[in-house]
């Protein structure tokens, strides 16, 4: 077992949290007024005319005012008629809505590829415009630019690529990398997404296609978190790809040659890794979608040294610790209950491991926060892969599932073995939650349904987590047709909520990391933290837990709306910063030392994060000769 100290961070706890949890009287919050730090400062920019108007980052289109025509060279080049944002809007929206029902690309092109299409052209067109839209219709446009449709645009973004958007690092460009970032005109870069494109969503190897996920990530950075779309930088590192239509494709795009493996591959992340930090020393490094063999060893490679993490094996836990108390709330029980929950997880990929391991971590503080706590706490896992229950008489075991192996005896004494399948191992466990990570689409199947209606809890929670729609292990429908009405439901991508009849709604909550993400990502910037902590990356999720009413979750709602998630991502990001605080990680952002944050208290914080958050608004331009 790995050293029990770095396991377990002494951070602070869930218990310490909720009896911290008091109101501030309204009249002892001093108000304290910050500079204003997005969108409302006059920007200098370097060309005018028709070079303005080709700039998606600058280009207003016809809200440019007339003085701003005259000073930058375009009247005669717009029609004459100066139109407000929500014109414009307005505008687009009936275009958009129009082109939803005339785009057709043929058979395999869906509706919601179309969206994506027209969307893009808007991006290409007028970033602030596009980031106003996507904003205002948050709920309905994230899953068009983010899953599940950017699963699909992944897969065809050979034949979708109009212009380059982010950069790109090949396995040819060895040895040229710190050279080479120069070449992206941003002078500050706040966050960037890499991907090798080994593992997208539950899609497999698509190469350099992967890009897509990047884009997509850092669209919702800016929409959710007011990440600056000029401080954004969506990264894709080709080494290469296993996929051998990819490989045989002449219209691909990327390097047609087998993954670097081994040395070979760490040298080049290696080596991109230095690059951005030199340029770029402050940014925020997300990895997203490397393959399982990768992700943790990447991870535990760079954690301590860079302000880095891994979405799918920290922000998916995040997310999935959040449900999992909600979970335990709509029981009507109080999260300190929660290391009584048993659990089964479908799945051992570094998603399912990174749930696994924050799971125990969350369980263990809650027992006392020492080694015995986290012993115990390995015993309320069962864990399922593609050739069954994982225990110790498992060949090869893969290291970071080993802990979550049953000993051959205990695991005998419960009527199962090594192998047991999951019907079986739900059968024998009656769990509390089954987890779904396993990216096999219909995984529970109606055996396994039918055998969650044996659980021991009065209130089952049943999470479908795989991305995207098609691999998710059931549907909203399937669960609560075949275990009953009260169960809670959770699933990676969206659901259509489940009428039960009698005016009762089976809620299908989305425990998307959209929820965490962002918040996590603002919350670092903000505090100037050196590393991301486990602490913070708890503190995070129990933020996102606590945010639902009491009256909602005993509903059956488990995570909040899509349309709230501006707000939500301030809260997390306020409690990232107050984590980075208190564990003396943070450094401060801007005119805001650490000292100064120690000082505020909980709505002047806010205050703070909500300030510091990019807004669509276009700025007065101001030409400068270079």
């Amino acid at each position: 077992m790995p050293n029990f100290s770095n396991q377990i961070r002494a951070s602070s706890s869930l218990i310490r949290r909720l009896k911290q949890r008091t109101a501030i009287p309204a009249a002892l919050i001093q108000t304290r007024s910050f500079t204003p730090c997005e969108g409302h400062r006059p920007v200098i920019v370097h060309k005018r005319s028709i070079d303005i108007l080709h700039d998606p980052w600058f280009n207003k289109g016809t809200a440019f005012s007339m003085t701003e025509r005259d000073r930058l060279d375009l009247r005669g080049l717009l029609p004459p008629n100066v139109m407000t944002s929500e014109q414009q809007i307005e505008r687009f929206m009936v275009d958009l809505k129009r082109l939803e029902v005339k785009a057709r690309d043929g058979p395999s092109d869906p509706n919601a590829l179309a969206k994506w299409r027209i969307l893009n052209r808007l991006h290409d067109r007028n970033e602030t415009m596009y980031y106003k839209v996507l904003i205002a219709n948050i709920e309905e446009y994230a899953p068009v630019v983010y899953t599940p449709t950017v699963g699909l645009v992944c897969q065809n973004y050979s034949g979708l690529f109009r212009r380059p958007r982010g950069m790109y690092f090949s396995a040819e460009d060895r040895g040229e990398m710190k050279s080479m970032v120069y070449n992206w005109p941003a002078e500050q870069v706040d966050m960037i997404v890499v991907t090798d494109g080994s593992r997208i969503l539950g899609l497999g190897d698509l190469g350099v296609q992967g890009i897509g996920i990047a884009i997509g990530k850092l669209d919702l950075y800016v929409a959710a978190a007011g990440i600056n779309p000029q401080r954004v930088l969506p990264v894709m590192i080709d080494v290469g790809t296993n996929n051998e239509k990819l490989l045989k494709d002449p219209l691909y795009l990327g390097l047609q040659e087998h993954r670097l493996d081994g040395d070979e591959y760490v040298a080049v992340i290696d080596e991109f890794m230095e690059a951005v930090f030199t340029r770029w020393p402050h940014v925020i490094v997300q990895f997203e979608d490397f393959q399982s063999k990768w992700a943790f060893k990447l991870l535990q490679r760079y954690r301590n040294k860079y302000r880095m993490f891994n979405d799918d094996v920290q922000g998916t836990a995040g997310v999935a610790i959040a449900g999992l108390l909600g979970a335990v709330r709509a029981q009507g029980r109080p999260m300190i209950d929660f290391p009584k929950q048993k659990i089964v997880v479908a799945g051992a990929g570094s998603a399912g491991i990174g749930v696994l391991n924050a799971a125990r971590k969350t369980m263990a503080r809650m027992l006392g926060n020492n080694e015995s706590a986290f012993d115990s706490a390995r015993s309320q896992f069962w864990v399922v892969d593609a050739n069954g229950l994982i225990t110790e008489d498992r060949e090869n075991i893969d290291p970071e599932a080993r802990p979550f192996a049953w000993k051959v005896k205990e695991a005998g004494r419960q009527g199962l073995r090594e192998g047991a399948s999951l019907v079986e191992v739900v059968q024998q466990v009656k769990p509390d939650v089954l987890l779904g990570l396993s990216a096999v689409g219909g995984l529970f199947s109606k055996e396994v349904l039918e055998a969650m209606k044996g659980s021991t809890s009065t209130r089952p929670a049943i999470f479908a987590m795989s991305n995207p729609t098609k691999n998710a292990e059931c549907t909203s429908e399937e669960a609560f047709s075949i275990v009953g009405d009260n169960i809670i439901f959770a699933s990676g991508s969206p659901f259509k909520d489940v009428d039960l009849g009698n005016g009762h709604i089976g809620h299908c909550n989305q425990g998307n990391n959209m929820y965490l993400f962002p918040g996590v990502g603002l919350g670092t910037l903000l505090s100037g933290s050196r590393i991301i902590s486990d602490g913070m990356l708890q503190a995070a999720a129990e933020c996102l837990a606590e945010y639902m009413t009491e009256e909602e979750v005993l509903s059956g709602k488990i995570y909040p709306s899509i349309s709230s998630i501006r707000d939500i991502t301030k809260e997390v990001a306020a409690a990232v910063v107050k984590e980075a605080v208190e564990e003396n990680l943070a450094e401060g952002y801007r005119e805001m030392d650490a000292r100064e944050l120690q000082r505020l208290n909980k709505e002047e914080l806010l205050d703070f994060v909500e300030r510091n958050m990019w807004g669509p608004n276009y700025p007065t331009l101001v030409y400068r000769k270079e």
